[in-house]
């Protein structure tokens, strides 16, 4: 199938997804008219793929597998799907196509290839992260994303890059976000000491009863946070506060994205395993092996009303 065909047929099911949504908020006659308008205007569309799901639910799921098959998507990527489970944590996380997403500081953009297709119709994806004067691995995370985007508009035009300083965190308008999510940063946050004012900065900006989603390397419960931090391994517990103190209730927590062969006492700390290796060819096999670190998967809510103190 070439590119204009492609993008024409995925305009389809676009607009059929935007039906299907608007059928969700109440809109029923409305959704008829415009299914069948849709599928009059592409008779090269069988009938059957604009069939709505049983479910909201349903319907995030299929349109994530549609995501993570897209062909915009790096294949080295999507060989790391296995380690990091990127649908189930979505899921679990409540991701939807119509809401408003912002992930911190998301490097060189492995999830916003998926959020951001998922969210280019119906929602808003957010790229929050630090300046690019801030070092030289936030120019390099910036040049890479912006290339991203910037590559493929079809997919990633509707994305924003937003900025913000680390010490003093703002990322966007007070109670903006149903969801902000956080992959494998708050090891760093903690070794610079702004993971506090960060995790301020996620409450402010969410909506009352919005998610904060974390993922993270999990240390053993046991371990001393100063002893580990800069093998870039956190207690779970370490985040909990952090997330408790910010205001934020724990929801629920998830092995999804736990491994068993982890045994976290490396040369190199967690980048010696994949996908860094940071000893290169040294005992490469053994650490491929192992895989990717084991990580904790903490969904935390905001408050819908303020939580008034026990007297």
């Amino acid at each position: 199938m070439n590119r204009a065909t492609r993008v024409a047929r995925t305009g389809t099911v676009r607009r059929a997804a935007t039906v299907l949504l608007a059928a969700w908020l109440g809109l029923p006659a409305l959704a008829g008219a415009q299914v069948a308008q849709a599928v009059s205007a592409e008779s090269d569309q069988p009938v059957d793929e604009l069939v709505p799901p049983t479910s909201a639910s349903d319907f995030t799921a299929s349109q994530l597998d549609s995501v993570l098959a897209g062909s915009w998507r790096s294949p080295a990527n999507r060989a790391r799907d296995a380690y990091r489970h990127p649908k189930a944590t979505l899921q679990f996380f409540g991701v939807r196509p119509d809401r408003t997403v912002i992930e911190i500081t998301p490097g060189g953009g492995w999830y916003a290839e998926i959020l951001a297709p998922l969210l280019h119709d119906n929602g808003h994806y957010v790229a929050a992260e630090k300046p690019p004067a801030a070092d030289s691995e936030a120019r390099s995370d910036d040049s890479a994303l912006r290339r991203k985007f910037a590559a493929d508009p079809a997919y990633y035009g509707n994305a924003r890059i937003v900025q913000f300083d680390p010490k003093a965190p703002v990322l966007g308008a007070p109670a903006s976000a149903d969801l902000v999510l956080t992959f494998r940063n708050v090891h760093n946050w903690a070794v610079a000491d702004t993971a506090p004012a960060m995790f301020k900065a996620f409450y402010a900006v969410l909506k009352p009863g919005g998610v904060l989603g974390v993922v993270d390397h999990r240390a053993a419960e046991n371990a001393s946070l100063e002893a580990v931090k800069r093998s870039g391994y956190l207690p779970a517990s370490y985040v909990v506060k952090l997330a408790t103190e910010a205001g934020f209730t724990l929801d629920a927590s998830s092995e999804l994205n736990a491994n068993p062969k982890d045994t976290r006492d490396y040369p190199k700390g967690v980048w010696t395993l994949p996908p860094t290796l940071a000893l290169g060819e040294r005992d490469k096999a053994k650490y491929q092996a192992i895989g990717e670190s084991d990580r904790m998967t903490l969904r935390f809510v905001k408050p819908a009303a303020p939580v008034t103190a026990s007297r």
